[in-house]
């Protein structure tokens, strides 16, 4: 009789049953949520830092040449402020995409360097902000110092972050496909990264006067491209 009432009362207790795989459906739910929200994170960083500068430099049209100068020319004179907002919103974003692009693929032996180095290029963001550009009474433009690290740091680690991330990407077949591409793409911004400080940013360097045309050629057609499909894959890889 006591086992058959000990069994009535589990039955009657209003209690759920429990099944093992609820926590692991939670878990994955949550992930698929961090993952949606990491690549919402990675367009917005690459297209709301776009449409800022763009406007800024229809705004100070006249007076500055995005032919000649670099984006991080506009920190400084009239609206500089907005464009150090953009650092700081940029570099937020990209930290916030390298952890989700770390947690959305395959874990692998040093898996975590591609995203590390991701990484790190949104703290060049924030340090850029940190230490902006600065101009003098005759409307040169200077950095006061820290800011050309912040620079070297940014584009160095974006393309060292594709090259070293395809070694990852290449061991998960969900990822698989884009290996190409980032490939192409990184080495693409390490050639600029090398190449530039060679032949345009000097100033009696012989590109000297196409700096700021050169820069944005490589962000534009081969760095932001990448980070924005690799967001993408993370935003499908959310909603399945």
């Amino acid at each position: 009789m006591r086992r058959i009432d000990d069994q009535v009362d589990r039955r009657s207790d209003g209690a759920a049953p429990v099944r093992a795989d609820d926590g692991d459906t939670r878990n994955e739910a949550h992930s698929g949520g961090g993952q949606w929200m990491a690549g919402i994170a990675g367009v917005a960083g690459p297209v709301g830092f776009t449409l800022t500068f763009l406007v800024l430099e229809q705004v100070r049209r006249g007076e500055f040449s995005p032919v000649r100068l670099p984006v991080s020319a506009l920190e400084a004179g009239p609206y500089g402020w907005v464009q150090q907002l953009s650092f700081v919103g940029f570099g937020l974003l990209t930290l916030f995409f390298a952890v989700g692009l770390h947690r959305g693929m395959r874990p692998s032996r040093w898996g975590a360097a591609g995203p590390a180095l991701l990484a790190l290029s949104g703290l060049g963001l924030l340090l850029a902000a940190a230490f902006p550009l600065q101009q003098d009474g005759a409307g040169m433009i200077y950095d006061p110092g820290g800011h050309a690290v912040a620079g070297t740091l940014f584009f160095g680690t974006s393309a060292l972050g594709l090259v070293v991330l395809c070694l990852r990407m290449a061991h998960d077949p969900a990822w698989r496909g884009l290996v190409r591409w980032t490939l192409a793409a990184g080495i693409a911004c390490t050639a600029a990264f090398i190449l530039m400080p060679l032949l345009a940013i000097p100033e009696n360097a012989p590109l000297h006067e196409w700096a700021g045309l050169l820069q944005r050629a490589t962000i534009l057609l081969a760095l932001f491209p990448a980070r924005v499909a690799l967001s993408r894959r993370l935003l499908q890889r959310g909603r399945g």
